[in-house]
């Protein structure tokens, strides 16, 4: 498995609503099939503005889903991920190779919102370039779902929020 450097996943201006991913038809001649294996919902976080929040049981071990986004290059994840900072405090981009990144920016995959946990319940796996989650242990519906950021952009300098007992205090 390669190394992996995910950069912070940002959340955006915090919705009224917890927002639901939208239902998509499973033709081919429609568009790809929809990446969530388990629902999710977006909702506030104790831990960092939004959410992803398990809409129902998911087991240990299982795929939970997948976050889908645009495909660029270091560079240029590098120099929107500074934007983002500076603009919003939300980023939403995951390096999946030395080489290219997925800005999920636009997506409405709910699992974007994941928020970072020195205790997680998900990991963040990097597959044929598909950044997927995959349940550590059983996940009851209601729990917020979280994964270890590993290296970010932040370098150590954003203090984490975890609030788990084992926390390494930054990201």
């Amino acid at each position: 498995m390669p190394t992996l450097r995910p950069l912070v996943p940002a959340q955006p201006a915090e919705p009224a609503e917890p927002v639901q991913p939208a239902a998509q038809p499973s033709s081919a001649a429609t568009g790809p099939a929809d990446p969530q294996k388990f629902k999710v919902t977006v909702g506030p976080s104790q831990i960092d503005g939004q959410g992803a929040f398990a809409g129902e049981p998911i087991p240990d071990r299982r795929k939970i889903g997948e976050i889908r986004g645009e495909f660029v290059d270091m560079r240029t994840a590098r120099a929107r991920a500074r934007e983002a900072e500076r603009s919003t405090g939300r980023i939403f981009m995951v390096a999946i190779s030395d080489k290219r990144a997925v800005d999920a920016t636009h997506s409405t995959d709910p699992l974007r919102f994941a928020n970072h946990a020195c205790d997680p319940n998900m990991v963040l796996k990097v597959q044929q370039g598909r950044v997927a989650f995959y349940a550590l242990r059983d996940i009851a519906e209601g729990e917020e779902l979280t994964a270890r950021y590993g290296s970010t952009h932040h370098a150590g300098r954003l203090r984490c929020q975890c609030g788990a007992p084992n926390c390494i205090g930054r990201i």
